[in-house]
């Protein structure tokens, strides 16, 4: 399927015909550069590679350089590949977000907010052992047992406990395309996306 690279702005709120406020997202979509057109023959499989976002010369390197001057275009931060494109690609053809219609339902893919390392209260929604009686003075926010002790004698895989949170590459399916404006390179999805404002994100059409 078609897609396009682009950065997440913010959230706002528009009115549909009904007089409904709808929460939506705000993302700058492309333009996007094709800076390589993989394919079966040479690389074993079809895939067209994106290009999004201004990089300095000095922060390029060399190889890099050779790779977007073949594609006639300026370095860039990020490079993305849509294994199936609905039109035909060239090297140096620009994608723009005239490829979305408004109605399209979109997937997209972007890193969440990265919170540290946190308890199993913020991290899994875990209650706490118990209320402050019987001498439990410090046990509302703990994790309580990890699992029985002289069999297994270890702790599962996969149990929910205290660790990083967030920074995590995560997908949000089925947004539509409410507003689309071509001029500044903008689409207006209904519903949230994963990020931080300014982060890089991967619509999916």
């Amino acid at each position: 399927m078609s897609g396009i690279i682009g950065k997440k702005v913010g959230m706002t709120s528009i009115f549909d015909d009904a007089g409904k406020n709808i929460p939506c997202t705000v993302i700058e979509a492309g333009p996007c550069v094709v800076t390589q057109i993989r394919s079966v023959e040479t690389d074993g499989y079809a895939a067209v590679q994106l290009a999004y976002g201004e990089k300095k010369d000095k922060h390029t390197s060399a190889p890099l350089k050779g790779h977007f001057e073949k594609a006639g275009t300026t370095p860039k931060r990020r490079l993305v590949e849509f294994k199936t494109f609905e039109d035909q690609k060239s090297l140096g053809d620009t994608v723009t977000v005239d490829i979305f219609e408004i109605g399209d339902y979109v997937d997209v893919v972007g890193t969440s907010k990265g919170k540290g390392f946190q308890g199993v209260v913020k991290r899994h929604g875990f209650h706490g052992v118990g209320m402050q009686t019987h001498g439990q003075h410090n046990r509302l926010r703990a994790p309580g047992s990890l699992g029985a002790s002289s069999w297994p004698s270890r702790v599962f895989k996969g149990m929910r406990m205290a660790g990083q949170t967030g920074n995590t590459r995560i997908k949000v399916q089925n947004l539509q395309v409410v507003k689309i404006f071509a001029e500044q390179n903008l689409l207006v999805v209904k519903g949230s996306i994963p990020g931080a404002k300014g982060s890089f994100v991967i619509v999916d059409k």
